[in-house]
C-alpha cells in the first residue's frame, strides 16, 4: 500500500471491512496542502478497489477535522497568475488547477463504497467542501463549522456552493456562505448537515464504528447501488430517477446476495456476502 504525507489509511480491526481514512497533518490542523489533492483521490481509489473494504470512515488526526486550505497553497496558486504578463493563459492554468482540486473532492462521490465523515473540532472552508461530498456525516459537540471562503475574498469553488444547498436548503446555504459565520455542531444537526451529535470524540468513534460495521454487514451490491442511485437521482427528475433505478436493478437485483438474504431468513441466521 502506498504511503502518503497528507492522509493515512488505517484498518482499526484486522477482521473488519471498515477502514479509516485520516486527514494527517495534525500540526497544521489538517489544513489542505497541494499534495493532498493528489494523494486524497489516490487513497480513495485504493480503498474503492480493495475487496476487503466495505465502508470508509473519514476522520482527522489531532485536535481538528480540517482547518481548510493551507494558506501557503493558496499563495502558490495565485502567484503564477499575478506574475504572468498574459492574463488569459495564466487564468486558464488557474482554471485547470481549480478543476483538478475539485476532482479530488468529487472522488468521494465517485468512490463506490460509502464514505462516512466523523468530524471533531474545526471543519472550515475546504473541510466543509469535503464533508458535503460524503454520504453520511456525524460530529462531536465541540465541532464547529464555517463556509469561510468569503472572508478570504474567495468564491468557494470546491463544491460547498453546489452540494450544501441540497443538504441544508438553499436559503440556509446562502446565509452560511455569504456571512462565513461559525456555527456549532448542534446547529449543524438542526440544519441537517450532520445526522447525529456525539458528546465527545471517543463516543463518536465508537458510535460511528458501530454504524459503519452495520452497513459493512449488508449486501455490498445493495450498498453501492443505493449510493449510486441516490447520487444520480439528485440530478434527475422523479421519472428519470425511477427509470435509472429500474435499469440499475435489472442488472443487479438477481444476485447471489438476494438468494443469500432469502436463505438466511429461512434459516434464521445472519447473511454472509462475498466481497466485492
Amino acid at each position: 500500500m502506498e504511503k502518503y504525507s497528507s492522509v493515512e489509511i488505517v484498518q482499526e480491526n484486522p477482521s473488519s471491512p471498515v477502514f479509516t481514512l485520516y486527514l494527517n497533518r495534525p500540526l497544521h490542523s489538517n489544513a489542505l496542502s497541494l499534495q493532498f489533492f493528489t494523494e486524497f483521490p489516490k487513497a480513495l481509489s485504493y480503498l474503492d478497489n480493495n475487496p476487503n473494504v466495505s465502508v470508509i470512515v473519514l476522520s482527522g488526526k489531532g485536535k481538528h477535522f480540517c482547518a481548510g486550505i493551507d494558506l501557503k497553497s493558496l499563495t502558490s496558486l495565485t502567484a503564477d497568475v499575478q506574475a504572468s504578463s498574459d492574463r488569459g493563459r495564466s487564468g486558464e492554468r488557474l482554471r485547470r488547477q481549480i478543476i483538478f482540486m475539485q476532482e479530488a473532492i468529487t472522488a468521494v462521490e465517485r468512490c463506490r463504497k460509502p464514505v462516512i465523515a466523523s468530524i471533531h473540532g474545526a471543519c472550515i472552508g475546504g473541510g466543509v467542501d469535503i464533508i458535503t461530498a460524503c454520504d453520511i456525516r456525524y460530529c462531536t459537540e465541540d465541532a464547529f463549522f464555517s463556509v469561510k471562503e468569503v472572508d478570504l475574498a474567495i468564491t468557494a469553488d470546491l463544491g460547498s456552493l453546489q452540494r450544501l444547498p441540497a443538504i441544508v436548503g438553499y436559503g440556509n446555504a446562502m446565509e452560511l456562505a455569504l456571512t462565513g459565520r461559525t456555527f456549532s455542531g448542534s446547529e449543524a444537526k438542526s440544519l441537517g448537515l450532520v445526522s447525529k451529535v456525539f458528546g465527545c470524540k471517543a463516543d463518536m468513534e465508537e458510535g460511528v464504528g458501530a454504524i459503519a460495521e452495520g452497513i459493512g454487514a449488508k449486501s455490498p451490491l445493495a450498498v453501492i447501488g443505493t449510493k449510486r442511485v441516490m447520487l444520480k437521482s439528485r440530478d434527475l427528475t422523479l421519472n428519470e430517477g425511477l427509470d435509472y433505478v429500474a435499469t440499475w436493478n435489472s442488472a443487479m437485483l438477481l444476485s447471489n446476495d438476494l438468494e443469500e438474504v432469502l436463505s438466511a431468513q429461512l434459516q434464521k441466521r445472519k447473511p454472509s456476502f462475498s466481497k466485492l
